[in-house]
């Protein structure tokens, strides 16, 4: 009873650490392989989690009705918890043992409610089998600042920084071209789209749009930003022309990070088929 006790005390727990973040992504996939997939999503998510299957639904809700499959692991290979230790993310790979392997990369936000990492949005997208690997990098918090004077106001008014930045990088897409990308990324950002490997570094994801895609546009739902001031998300459809003439929607979600001139950057952007 002792031992059992003391094991489920600190699943999950959260001390603003990038690595208490990767553990609580490491008792998910234990939980998924030895439980369950539908029992590790029913215990580790928030009551509003969102889970894009392939477009944003309760996670709990779409879980309960899921057959509880033990064939599904994750890999996670990138993550950052803000300096504020209320919400963090993970990406790696994912693998699912059936007939065939189906391979892929999943990206999940966590946020930490009493101490505990509960997943609050989580998206997977497909590739064939990987042929590169991505080399690990979990990176730790400068140091701790949480205001303690914020209110409704003020966490609104940083929330449109937010949008408005996600306006202006959509307005200066549709002016100059996905090169314009690359003035709103970070040198070591990464993309995920369907049917590819994760794509690493600015200059490759700037080739990367520049390869695939003619056009691009964003309808922002939802943003969020942390209360250290140096992390944010955002998800919403993202409408794509290819080169080849075909157009395409998909569910996205982008990590942002604050940088020392106080743009916002993008970090993590990945990308899942939007069903219409």
């Amino acid at each position: 009873m002792a031992a059992t006790f003391s094991l489920g005390a600190y699943a999950q727990h959260s001390d603003a650490t990038t690595s208490s973040l990767v553990k609580a992504e490491h008792e998910f996939t234990e939980s998924a392989v030895k439980n369950g997939i539908k029992s590790a999503y029913t215990s580790f998510s928030s009551n509003k989690a969102l889970a894009f299957r392939p477009n944003p639904v309760s996670a709990k809700s779409y879980y309960a009705n899921q057959p509880n499959d033990k064939n599904i692991t994750f890999t996670p290979d990138y993550g950052k918890v803000s300096r504020s230790g209320d919400w963090g993310f993970i990406t790696g790979a994912y693998t699912v043992d059936g007939i065939e392997k189906t391979y892929g990369q999943f990206l999940s936000v966590w946020k930490a409610n009493f101490g505990k990492w509960e997943m609050v949005l989580d998206l997977e997208t497909t590739h064939n089998k990987p042929l590169h690997p991505v080399t690990e990098k979990f990176i730790e918090p400068i140091d701790y600042y949480k205001p303690v004077l914020d209110g409704p106001k003020q966490i609104a008014a940083k929330k449109e920084i937010i949008l408005t930045t996600e306006k202006t990088l959509d307005a200066m897409l549709k002016s100059y071209g996905v090169g314009a990308f690359g003035g709103f990324l970070s040198p070591d950002a990464r993309v995920i789209f369907p049917g590819y490997e994760p794509v690493i570094g600015k200059d490759k994801i700037v080739a990367f749009y520049n390869s695939l895609i003619s056009k691009i546009s964003f309808k922002t739902t939802q943003a969020d930003r942390a209360a250290g001031g140096d992390l944010a998300y955002t998800y919403g459809i993202a409408t794509v022309d290819y080169r080849t003439d075909l157009r395409e929607s998909f569910n996205y979600v982008f990590i942002y990070e604050r940088q020392a001139n106080h743009n916002w950057n993008l970090i993590q952007q990945i990308y899942t088929p939007a069903e219409r």
